[in-house]
């Protein structure tokens, strides 16, 4: 179901590589959109450009309710690797925890739009992240939330460098879908889904993902 009525984005893990990617195309095309930035991060770059974001911590639960009012679509984008681990971060920390805390926000703030970036492989996990990611998607599965999840393959653009091979393997027929996406193409899609909430309560991925790349001119 898609709608003709304003949207308004709400954005977590807007300072990533795709959400820096989605933030450039949204503000170049004139979209409502509103970035979440950690308050440390919110004087550097390109943070300090944008005209407007909500500078909190995730788990300052009243203060992300407010920030979230008149949003209609929340994108959750944070995500963590393995080498940000001695920094902190953990998968059940920045996949899990934070998808709990803006899913809760989200319910109580009235968005009637959930879109969560997962991975390829999530709804078969092997391994900590793609169990991690499927927790995830579960616990948006499960909010009540119409939602869209967003399971790309290999990523490419800014430190994204897939292994070679990957260009090589997806020549198969079979296994054509899973080339690797640029984080231009990626953006694309997320903003589209967002700005016409749909489609509803739907995984994209593989051929339905990339259908989604050539709706949006990628």
């Amino acid at each position: 179901m898609s709608t003709t009525s304003p949207r308004h984005l709400f954005v977590a893990g807007a300072t990533g590589a795709t959400g820096r990617t989605l933030m450039r195309q949204a503000l170049a095309r004139g979209v409502s959109v509103l970035p979440h930035v950690r308050p440390k991060s919110a004087g550097t770059e390109p943070a300090s450009t944008w005209p407007r974001k909500a500078a909190l911590e995730l788990a300052d639960a009243p203060a992300l309710v407010e920030a979230m009012r008149g949003s209609t679509t929340v994108l959750q984008l944070i995500g963590t690797m393995r080498k940000r681990f001695a920094a902190g971060d953990t998968y059940e920390t920045s996949d899990i925890g934070t998808t709990r805390q803006l899913v809760d926000a989200a319910k109580a703030a009235g968005v009637d739009h959930f879109v969560l970036l997962t991975s390829v492989g999530a709804g078969t996990p092997v391994g900590a992240y793609l169990k991690a990611k499927a927790e995830a998607e579960r616990i948006v599965r499960d909010s009540g939330l119409a939602y869209t999840m967003v399971r790309p393959p290999a990523l490419e653009g800014e430190y994204h460098r897939p292994p070679g091979f990957m260009h090589t393997v997806a020549k198969l027929p079979l296994l054509h879908n899973l080339k690797p996406m640029h984080l231009e193409q990626l953006a694309a899609v997320l903003l589209r889904v967002s700005e016409r909430r749909a489609p509803l309560n739907a995984v994209l991925e593989g051929k339905s993902l990339w259908a989604e790349v050539e709706a949006a001119g990628r």
